[in-house]
């Protein structure tokens, strides 16, 4: 999402500023699960076509729905409610099903309604855009199954069966503790060298992909029951806090405070490396110095 995809930029990229999450090369879409995302403009067919349903029905409904929008918008931009008002839509969620076609985009920076607006479809072949985005995700979230992948993606569980089996070859089996996974062939180097040096520390937003995580896959990257709840509540997801590469707490911001459980002791060189990440956040509106906050609960 826009805010958060602000921090999971300046986590990976030094430099990033307050405006970095609206980059030319950058475009919102709804994307798996009908969430809002921000991705590499390049990468608009993966996220869009690459969902498109195959089913008869399901495709039906979405190239009606993005003729119903296009028609509707007639080239202008409109927020979500002008747009589902125009269309006539009593449910204005109805649009989010027009989005793997790729004709729709938007702009949404997490408070106001978001804008819509039409784009040319991208020029990709929908079945080889859902292959290059199941290697997305092989290759930062493998190892995986295929029903992992089509509930990430946001699509029925023979969709991603079918994808796992056509890159087949390019695939390696693997045990980990929670069962039988895939990974990417060329990959597999990358899983047996030594890991290379971690930031001391950073602050995850809630939906990273660091844990944007569902079911076992959960326990392969915090073992612990205890804290597998508190990070993926039942509702807002926290923010996940990284120590020396390892996921040590959860945080939350209410405007300049920001409050740290930590689920372990942390040293005091440890702690002065969280909140000078903590200080360093690129929060827009944000004109003072940030309050720390440590609960140990």
């Amino acid at each position: 999402m826009p805010r958060a995809a602000l921090l999971s930029i300046h986590a990976r990229m030094a430099g990033t500023e307050p405006a970095s999450w609206e980059d030319p090369s950058l475009v919102q879409v709804w994307g798996p699960r009908f969430s809002a995302y921000v991705v590499a403009k390049r990468d608009l067919a993966l996220f869009t076509l690459g969902r498109l349903p195959t089913e008869d029905a399901p495709l039906k409904r979405a190239q009606e729905i993005a003729a119903r929008l296009a028609a509707a918008l007639a080239g202008t931009r409109m927020t979500h409610g002008a747009a589902a008002r125009a269309m006539g839509a009593k449910d204005a969620n109805l649009l989010r099903y027009a989005a793997p076609t790729g004709t729709v985009v938007i702009r949404w920076d997490g408070s106001r309604q978001p804008e819509l607006w039409n784009v040319p479809e991208p020029e990709m072949d929908p079945h080889a855009a859902r292959l290059e985005l199941a290697r997305r995700y092989l290759h930062v979230l493998g190892p995986a199954t295929p029903e992992a992948f089509a509930t990430w993606a946001g699509i029925r569980p023979p969709g991603g069966s079918a994808a796992f089996e056509v890159l087949g070859q390019s695939l390696t089996p693997v045990r980990t503790p929670i069962g039988e996974a895939w990974i990417l062939s060329q990959d597999e180097p990358l899983f047996r060298a030594a890991p290379g040096p971690a930031a001391p520390a950073r602050l995850l937003p809630s939906g990273d992909t660091w844990f944007l995580l569902q079911g076992a896959d959960r326990e392969l990257l915090v073992p612990n029951a205890r804290q597998r709840r508190a990070l993926w509540t039942s509702r807002v997801w926290p923010g996940a806090l990284l120590v020396d590469g390892e996921t040590a707490g959860t945080w939350r911001r209410a405007e300049h405070v920001l409050t740290i459980q930590p689920w372990r002791r942390l040293s005091r060189a440890q702690r002065e490396a969280v909140e000078t990440e903590a200080g360093s956040l690129p929060l827009p509106g944000i004109n003072r110095p940030m309050d720390i906050r440590w609960d140990h609960g």
